[in-house]
């Protein structure tokens, strides 16, 4: 039986995909471990500039796989506890851990992109999606709620009425549609390719600086101006001394391609 999540890196650009294409994708316990154990061993890996995280054949991902999640209660209750260290259980961690990568990840949905899908989706930086791409916050069919720190992406991501709207109905929306109301970033016919096209454009930046942006926004973003003045004079007198915003500011000067390093530690 082959991987549930595949990955693939090239020119430092990872293309990781949910693997079970005959099931739309569908998330089973296997298909979360693999994403939390692949953005664990990205993350160790210092020439890394971005991700674009996709699904195989006809859709990004259906949802969670109720038939198949369900034999295994006791693997379930146990995937449900959150772990101490980091504040999330197996299903959120599938999500959070590319937030937690020091690299842009891009998101690239077409076909459905229901329940915990959506939820990995808005996990990214950035969602590219086709026109009619099917986005869904599908918990409200099963009478639930997001879980898999849906919550949280959306309140980032939405005003308050259009979250409630979507969790309360599970109404399906398209491509297009999640663009206008904040949950999808840009509409391509090629998600994919739009979305390494970007990859490679930011990989022409300083990695240390790439990273400090996304650490910083994900530090601040709800926090108020005091705390977030403090993070941007740490992060900033952090890049000053490194070699790679040297090499930028070179560059810069030259109208040059600057010659970067790895990402700082």
């Amino acid at each position: 039986m082959s991987a549930p999540v595949s990955c693939t890196v090239d020119g430092g650009i990872a293309q990781v995909r949910l693997d079970r294409p005959d099931k739309l994708n569908a998330l089973t316990l296997d298909t979360l471990e693999g994403l939390v154990e692949t953005a664990r061993s990205l993350r160790s890996d210092r020439t890394l500039r971005g991700v674009v995280l996709g699904g195989s054949g006809d859709s990004f991902c259906a949802g969670l796989d109720f038939a198949t999640v369900l034999r295994e209660p006791p693997r379930v209750a146990r995937a449900f506890v959150p772990r101490p260290w980091r504040g999330t259980n197996l299903f959120q961690e599938a999500c959070w851990a590319w937030r937690r990568l020091p690299v842009p990840v891009v998101a690239a949905v077409h076909g459905h992109c229901y329940g915990g899908g959506l939820q990995i989706a808005l996990a990214a930086d950035l969602r590219m999606t086709t026109p009619d791409a099917q986005w869904s916050v599908l918990e409200a069919r099963w009478g639930l709620v997001p879980d898999m720190s849906g919550i949280q992406a959306l309140s980032q991501q939405v005003r308050m009425d259009v979250a409630k709207r979507l969790t309360m109905t599970g109404e399906v929306v398209s491509g297009t549609r999640a663009v206008e109301l904040g949950l999808a970033s840009e509409v391509h016919d090629d998600p994919v390719a739009a979305a390494t096209r970007f990859l490679e454009e930011v990989a022409t930046r300083s990695p240390d600086s790439v990273a400090a942006t996304k650490r910083v926004f994900e530090r601040t973003w709800s926090s108020g101006p005091r705390r977030t003045f403090a993070r941007e004079r740490l992060e900033q007198a952090r890049l000053l001394g490194r070699r790679n915003t040297g090499a930028a500011r070179e560059a810069a000067l030259r109208r040059e391609a600057p010659s970067f390093g790895p990402r700082a530690r």
